[in-house]
C-alpha cells in the first residue's frame, strides 16, 4: 500500500510513471522541479523503503543537460555559482559557463 501512495504523489506532480513491458522495472519521466518535489516528499515521509528512490533521483541531477541548467539558472533571482551548485548539484565549471552565458559573457 505504501507504493501506491508514492506512485500517486508522482502522478499528482505531473510525472509520467509506467512499467517497462512486463518486467518489474519502471520508467519515470519528470523535470527538475518534479524530481525535487518527489525527493522532498520521500525525505519528509521517513519511509525507509523509499530512500533508495531518493538516492537514485539525486544522482539524476548529475545528468542535467546544458539547456536544463540554463533554465534553472534563469529562474533564480540572485544567481551565484554557489546557489546554482546547491540547487542543481552541477560542477563549478558548468555553473561558471551557465552564469557567463546568462550575463552575455560567453
Amino acid at each position: 500500500m505504501k507504493a501506491y501512495v508514492l506512485k500517486a504523489h508522482m502522478r499528482q506532480q505531473g510525472c509520467e510513471l509506467h512499467r517497462i513491458g512486463r518486467s518489474r522495472n519502471w520508467q519515470l519521466k519528470a523535470n527538475f522541479e518534479q524530481l525535487q518535489t518527489i525527493i522532498t516528499f520521500v525525505d519528509a515521509s521517513n519511509e525507509p523503503s523509499w530512500l533508495w528512490l531518493a538516492k537514485i533521483l539525486r544522482n539524476e541531477y548529475k545528468h542535467l543537460s546544458h539547456d536544463e541548467l540554463l533554465r534553472i539558472a534563469s529562474t533564480l533571482e540572485e544567481i551565484t555559482i554557489n546557489t546554482l551548485i546547491a540547487r542543481s548539484d552541477c560542477t563549478i565549471a558548468q555553473a561558471r559557463t551557465i552564469i557567463d552565458e546568462l550575463e552575455g559573457l560567453d
